[in-house]
């Protein structure tokens, strides 16, 4: 070879190095200084960008027991403690049926007429429905607006028009069947559907039992309630540890309860680990990190910096959060079992800086021996 081919040579392992050294250091490595991000806010501009500081937080003693005084301080949302209380008394509306009794006048028990139909069981029950405007036609009682009362109601505003016929008369109002109410149990439970709200108070924990109860992908820390259009995110589990009962929330007409799937809210775990691109669910909403990373098949031992392990908290937000354990140590594992994920952090195991320079040479050999070859053919 000649001295111009070794000299070209010379120059792409030059060029490679000159790069490599421009690129030495390791990914996802905590620096001194915080990483800032470009934000230029969609749009091109001969302006300066604004700078976005993202901290790198150590994960140590004082921010664990930080993090635990924070979560022991957190108090119910009054949205959510709003829920709790007793149930209200059932009301009627259109589709209702009532039985309507008058002691000792037998010839009005005629007016019943033909049972009513439903494709429900048990709704095929002989009374007197409530038509969609709400209303009821009842021997010398006339018509009587009904929806929206109980049946105590009801009963005094009957008993008031047939005194006017009868003399004291002994009325009872009951619903016969239910069929105005309902609510929908949506989500991870066994058997989905609507349930009719009744006379009988209907809890939330009533309604998932007659759902048949929560599924196995179930995530009982994100069950949500929607009233009214509203969404009331209900942790279950959270509610328990704390002595809320969940038994406590009635439901009502028109309520939507859905529990949510353990795989929605899973954690990332990515970089050196033996099980790449992992997503783990929480386990009705509690995840340690060295749970993540046992479950994502610990760190690759040829590839892996133990002491570059990082949490990434609200990737997607304007204000995102990173952690940083230097898991090297034995002792750094019992922070890590302590530090609590939440739903869609990135767990990132960095990887040594060795690695990364047999990546990039690897990448840049090509070009090398193109050169050479190159080199040899014009020789």
């Amino acid at each position: 070879m000649s001295s111009l081919g070794f000299r070209t040579v010379g120059l792409a392992v030059f060029a490679s190095a000159a790069l490599l050294s421009g690129c030495g250091a390791v990914p996802g490595q905590r620096m001194i200084t915080p990483a800032s991000l470009q934000d230029t806010g969609g749009e091109f501009s001969t302006e300066a960008a604004q700078q976005k500081q993202i901290p790198i937080t150590d994960i140590n003693l004082t921010l664990l027991k930080q993090m635990r005084a924070d979560q022991q301080s957190m108090q119910m949302s009054p949205d959510v403690a709003s829920l709790f209380g007793k149930p209200a008394v059932y009301k009627v509306g259109p589709g209702d049926v009532l039985q309507i009794v008058v002691w000792d006048h037998p010839e009005l028990a005629a007016a019943l007429g033909q049972p009513t139909t439903s494709s429900r069981t048990g709704d095929a029950m002989p009374g007197f429905l409530i038509d969609e405007n709400g209303d009821v036609q009842f021997p010398y009682a006339g018509n009587l607006h009904v929806a929206g009362k109980d049946v105590a109601t009801i009963q005094r505003e009957l008993h008031q028009r047939l005194s006017k016929v009868y003399q004291k008369p002994e009325v009872t109002v009951r619903v016969a069947s239910f069929r105005n109410s309902q609510v929908t149990v949506d989500g991870e439970v066994r058997t989905p559907g609507s349930q009719s709200v009744t006379d009988v108070p209907l809890s939330l924990t009533n309604a998932i039992g007659l759902s048949g109860g929560f599924t196995t992908t179930a995530d009982r820390s994100r069950v949500e309630l929607i009233r009214d259009g509203k969404t009331y995110p209900l942790n279950l589990d959270d509610m328990i540890k704390h002595g809320h009962n969940p038994s406590d929330i009635y439901l009502r007409a028109g309520d939507l309860l859905r529990v949510n799937a353990r795989e929605d809210s899973g954690v990332y775990v990515m970089g050196e680990v033996n099980k790449p691109a992992t997503v783990l669910p929480l386990r009705n909403g509690s995840l340690t990190l060295s749970q993540a990373i046992s479950d994502g098949g610990s760190f690759d031992s040829n590839t892996a910096a133990a002491q570059q392990l990082f949490v990434i908290r609200n990737s997607t937000s304007d204000s995102p959060q990173i952690y940083h354990l230097d898991a090297s140590s034995p002792v750094a594992m019992l922070l890590a079992n302590q530090f609590e994920l939440q739903p869609k952090d990135i767990v990132y195991v960095g990887q040594g800086g060795l690695v990364r320079f047999n990546r990039v040479l690897n990448l840049l050999l090509p070009a090398i021996n193109a050169a050479v070859t190159g080199v040899v053919v014009a020789k």
